[in-house]
């Protein structure tokens, strides 16, 4: 049985997005809207401490998303979305911080993390916790940063 969902728990509040993961409908892309502001402020520190940064978060999600989901009493909430921040800000490392490559970034994620090619569907389904929670939106943000960056030599 599920536990409610309690904002006012700093964990859930982490974990739903600041909220973006109560979204009725795909909460994972509301997530997604939500990470794009704080990609913009944190695109802003330079390469090595935005890469830092992002490393950071990605450690501390393992246990936010742990944490919560064991609070809550299911794996993987769909309104868990700290995966979505993450994987976003993987695909626009090294990208510039403007409004097209932040929308192409945006759209990037979303189709390597909804479509979950191999190995992301092979990650979400095979690993556990915390970590299987980040994992496959980590995978699909390298992915998607991949293919961007391909665009970006290309042009």
């Amino acid at each position: 049985m599920s536990e409610p969902i309690r904002l006012s728990n700093p964990i859930q509040f982490l974990a739903f997005g600041f909220g973006s993961g109560l979204a009725p409908k795909a909460p994972g892309t509301f997530g997604t809207v939500a990470a794009v502001p704080l990609y913009w402020l944190i695109s802003h520190l330079g390469l090595g401490l935005y890469s830092a940064v992002v490393v950071v978060t990605f450690i501390v999600g393992i246990w936010i998303c742990d944490k919560a989901s064991k609070q809550l009493g299911v794996h993987d909430h769909p309104g868990i979305v700290w995966d979505e921040f993450v994987g976003y800000w993987v695909t626009m490392w090294a990208l510039p911080a403007d409004w097209v490559w932040m929308l192409a970034g945006f759209v990037a994620f979303r189709v390597f993390d909804i479509a979950k090619p191999w190995p992301i569907g092979w990650l979400d389904k095979r690993v556990d916790g915390g970590l299987g929670i980040m994992i496959d939106d980590i995978v699909a943000g390298v992915m998607a940063c991949g293919v961007l960056h391909l665009v970006l030599w290309l042009l």
